[in-house]
């Protein structure tokens, strides 16, 4: 770890005057332990992250001897540090002070992954920002070090600040790192608790669906078979009585309703297999993903005016995750049907940076996002939920068309040499 900077000198001081227990006061002393194990205590009492955060800020203080705590959390994706928690009177800057990379001393400790100390003239150091919701001149000194999880990942930064002139010395660094890694500690059990909670309510959310949805496929199916099938067994049932009749009266007349009839058993048969198709394709278990999308999308819109193209990669992927990207894509597929009046359809099926994208696009209409959050006969709910269980992202786009594009990890099928269980 690299030496905290110092103004004024302060650390060759530290490297030539030993510290005392006097100095160290009794933060590494019995009070010093009390204080980590109601640090601990504390912040395993809780799964909700903003309440560890907030927890942790007095014990910090009580810990540090400081006056005030800033906890800055860190957003990779954002590219910034955002104020998470801060002891009283600054709790209403929650969430409203941020900070890029580099910026301020949070910033400069987030940047460099090492500690930063100032003991006094903070406004002459190149590194600090003055940030006027927090008060920063009515502090002397500060120490700030950088939060991170088991792995080593910044997951955030921890300030401290005195109102009067305060010496940090290596040992006190040392110990706010200690306080540090705690809380670092607890933020990843929040988030492992936050995600296991969300993966639960998705779980939840796609059973319940999934139950609405076969509900609604066993309606189809037996709404296609009563109009379509049964319809076609009556309508066969009387010609072939017709024709017992006419054998012998007029046997042109039976010959013709026989030719109607093998129409009709042929329209009965296209009608079966096609519900049997929809429930379950035989070509995703004979052959895979890839000619199951090809099959479903010459099937979907074979009687329509659409030109449907397919561009799918063969790929051995584990059951589950074909059997949810197909469900997917016939979710859309049915979508741009009943909604997009669309003149071309695409589908697309590859492996990028390691995984699985499946890409639906469609020159219809599109839709306003709003109103496909709130009406679920678009399926979208369905959709969201089975790529969030497979750890996926999906983003859907409309404007002239849409596009609705989603990425799960490409998991391989295990095999009989797959040491994994």
């Amino acid at each position: 770890m690299s030496r905290p900077r110092m103004r004024g000198g302060t650390v060759a001081a530290m490297q030539q005057r030993p510290t005392t227990k006097r100095d160290r006061g009794d933060r590494w002393g019995p009070r010093a332990q009390d204080t980590l194990e109601a640090l601990i205590q504390t912040l395993g009492s809780t799964r909700d992250l903003e309440q560890v955060l907030r927890s942790a800020v007095p014990l910090v203080i009580e810990a540090t001897g400081a006056d005030a705590c800033f906890l800055h959390r860190w957003h990779p994706k954002r590219g910034h540090l955002v104020l998470a928690a801060a002891s009283a009177p600054y709790d209403a800057a929650v969430g409203e002070v941020t900070l890029s990379l580099g910026e301020g001393i949070s910033g400069w400790v987030a940047a460099h992954r090492e500690p930063a100390v100032i003991v006094d003239d903070k406004r002459d150091d190149p590194r600090y920002k003055y940030i006027p919701v927090l008060e920063g001149d009515k502090y002397t000194s500060m120490a700030s070090v950088p939060i991170f999880g088991r792995g080593g990942d910044l997951l955030g930064v921890a300030n401290v600040h005195t109102i009067a002139r305060r010496q940090f010395t290596s040992e006190d660094v040392h110990y706010l790192e200690l306080v540090a890694s705690l809380v670092g500690g607890a933020i990843e059990n929040a988030e492992l608790f936050k995600r296991l909670e969300d993966n639960e309510s998705a779980l939840e959310d796609l059973v319940r669906t999934t139950i609405q949805a076969q509900e609604e496929e066993r309606r189809r199916v037996a709404t296609e078979i009563h109009d379509g099938v049964t319809q076609h067994l009556v309508s066969i049932w009387y010609r072939i009585h017709a024709c017992e009749r006419l054998l012998r009266k007029d046997p042109s007349a039976a010959a013709s309703e026989l030719a109607a009839t093998k129409e009709l058993i042929d329209e009965a048969l296209d009608e079966a297999r096609g519900a049997i198709l929809d429930l379950r394709p035989a070509t995703l278990d004979d052959l895979g993903l890839a000619p199951s999308l090809e099959a479903l999308a010459a099937r979907a819109f074979r009687d329509e005016d659409v030109n449907a193209i397919v561009d799918a990669t063969p790929m051995e992927l584990p059951s589950h995750v074909e059997v949810a990207l197909y469900r997917i894509a016939q979710e859309a597929v049915n979508n741009v049907k009943r909604h997009a009046g669309a003149r071309t359809v695409r589908l697309s099926l590859s492996e990028v940076d390691g995984e699985v994208e499946l890409e639906i696009a469609d020159d219809g209409v599109g839709f306003d996002m709003d109103d496909v959050r709130r009406d679920t006969s678009f399926g979208l709910t369905g959709i969201t939920e089975r790529v969030r269980l497979l750890g996926g992202v999906l983003t859907v786009e409309s404007d002239a068309g849409t596009t609705l594009r989603l990425r799960v990890p490409a998991a391989r099928p295990a095999t009989s040499e797959d040491p994994r269980p």
